[in-house]
């Protein structure tokens, strides 16, 4: 598809940037960036404009935390690359050696809106390696990345202790996994205040967390797991981000006061397999919300497809979260927990071009369809009853 300066006129446009919605606005589009938002704006004659009247303009939709790419769709053991569990300590590991950007998950991602995803290793190893943001549009991996790496990923509570005590070796249970954590980052910590030392790749790749400029991306579903989880992060000063957590809404009171980025809530369309999932509630987006926490919410895919994302942010909105909150959670929040809000996330001058259109507001109604994407200015989809523009 060609990559022209855009013009998209006449649309309700949410901006998700604290500022008032446009009711038919237009937006101006040039060399990946957005320039302008406003009312009867005016383009050159080389801008391709696209008409959105009565559909909803809105940032792309961001997926927080998932694995496309990285456990691949409909080819079995082969696409299986997101768990090296071979080694319960892995920090090493990058998602983008392990991404197979021509997955058709990353079609059916930007056919439904969503234009960046977190992605990375899975939740078997207590420390499993570098997540990283990617574009959902491309061929390269190299040239999808909006950030790498992203985060650290850690993992508490059942998948580690399961995935190395079956092997005979630590973890074998939760004391086990805080413990191995705590080692590596005790030995992160003196290898980052060494000044010559012998180099080790994987106390390399810790000393950006230990230093605080990459935050621990941390699987945990229940109470305990979760202040675990913020208990190493208060004592070796991380910053740390809370994904799943799945009982949070349980604590949410002392979550609202914690050291904590953000929640990162999901994945809601699953069947409650094991026990650490079992008080999972979409209710607990409000309650969360409405005790300070900030939330975004997830997709996990390959638990659920990352087009189910704002299905899943539709029904916290029928379960108490406010339209607008539920909104953000997919978009301004997402990219703010992710530390990506610079780029992406709002509608406003200077930031990324990532641009969804709806028929209708895909939050608050089941059955919106997205009928375009734009991804660094770059119209990548366009549904088939609209008039083509490529």
């Amino acid at each position: 598809m060609r990559k022209n300066n855009l013009c998209i006129k006449n649309g309700m446009i949410h901006t998700m940037n604290r500022s008032s919605d446009i009711v038919e606005g237009d937006l101006l589009i040039e060399n990946g960036k957005i320039q302008k938002v406003g009312e009867n704006l005016d383009c050159a004659e080389d801008f391709e404009v696209i008409d959105a009247r009565g559909g909803i303009v809105m940032p792309g939709i961001i997926d927080a935390h998932n694995h496309i790419g990285i456990f691949e769709s409909g080819i079995g053991d082969a696409g299986v690359d997101g768990n090296e569990d071979t080694d319960p300590i892995t920090p090493q590991l990058r998602a983008i050696d392990g991404i197979y950007p021509l997955d058709p998950e990353f079609r059916y991602s930007y056919e439904n809106g969503v234009t960046c995803v977190a992605t990375g290793p899975g939740s078997s190893n207590p420390i499993a390696g570098q997540f990283v943001a990617l574009k959902t549009k491309g061929r390269v991996v190299d040239d999808m990345i909006l950030q790498a790496p992203l985060a650290m990923k850690a993992a508490f509570g059942e998948n580690p202790k399961n995935s190395h005590g079956s092997k005979g070796r630590s973890p074998i249970t939760r004391m086990g996994t805080a413990a191995v954590i705590r080692e590596w980052l005790y030995k992160a910590k003196d290898y980052a205040e060494t000044k010559e030392k012998k180099f080790d790749m994987r106390l390399e790749a810790l000393a950006p967390v230990i230093k605080g400029k990459l935050p621990l991306k941390a699987h945990a579903h229940r109470a305990d797991d979760i202040m675990t989880a913020l208990r190493i992060a208060e004592e070796f000063d991380l910053q740390i981000t809370l994904d799943h957590c799945s009982e949070g809404h349980l604590i949410a009171d002392v979550l609202a006061h914690t050291r904590q980025k953000g929640v990162i809530l999901g994945p809601f369309l699953g069947f409650p397999h094991k026990n650490e999932v079992i008080h999972q509630c979409v209710e607990s987006a409000a309650i969360l919300y409405d005790a300070g926490v900030k939330i975004a919410i997830m997709t996990d895919l390959p638990a659920m497809h990352t087009s189910n994302l704002r299905i899943c942010a539709g029904m916290c909105y029928r379960a108490g979260l406010p339209l607008e909150e539920a909104m953000k959670a997919i978009t301004s929040n997402a990219a703010e927990i992710l530390g990506l809000d610079d780029r992406i996330g709002t509608i406003e001058s200077g930031k990324d071009a990532d641009i969804a259109i709806f028929d209708k507001n895909p939050v608050e109604h089941l059955t919106a369809e997205c009928m375009g994407t734009v991804i660094d200015g770059e119209l990548v989809y366009l549904a088939k009853n609209q008039k083509s523009y490529i």
